[in-house]
C-alpha cells in the first residue's frame, strides 16, 4: 500500500487517466474528487466488497447441483434407457 500525505486542491494521477484530488479535510473526514474516463468503474471500498460477497454467494449456490434443479437435461442425456 502506498500512503500518500496531501493537502486541499493537491492531486494523485495515475495511469489510465484517473486522477483523486483532495476537495476537502474537516473534522470528520476527508472529501476525495475523483475523474477518471468514460467506462472506469469507481465504488466505494463498502460496495466493492458487498458486490464480491453477493458475486460469490451466486457462484456457490451455482457449484452445488442439488441446490438447483429446474428438471432440464443435458444434451446427449435422457431421463430413461430406451426399450
Amino acid at each position: 500500500m502506498l500512503i500518500f500525505q496531501r493537502r486541499v486542491g493537491d492531486r494523485i494521477v495515475m495511469s489510465g487517466g484517473i486522477e483523486i484530488t483532495v476537495a476537502a479535510v474537516t473534522k470528520s473526514g476527508v472529501k476525495l474528487a475523483v475523474s477518471a474516463p468514460r467506462g472506469v468503474t469507481i465504488l466505494r471500498g463498502e460496495v466493492h466488497d458487498a458486490i464480491a460477497a453477493a458475486n460469490a454467494q451466486a457462484a456457490r449456490s451455482t457449484e452445488d447441483p442439488g441446490e438447483f434443479d429446474d428438471g432440464a437435461m443435458t444434451v446427449g442425456t435422457s431421463a430413461e434407457e430406451p426399450k
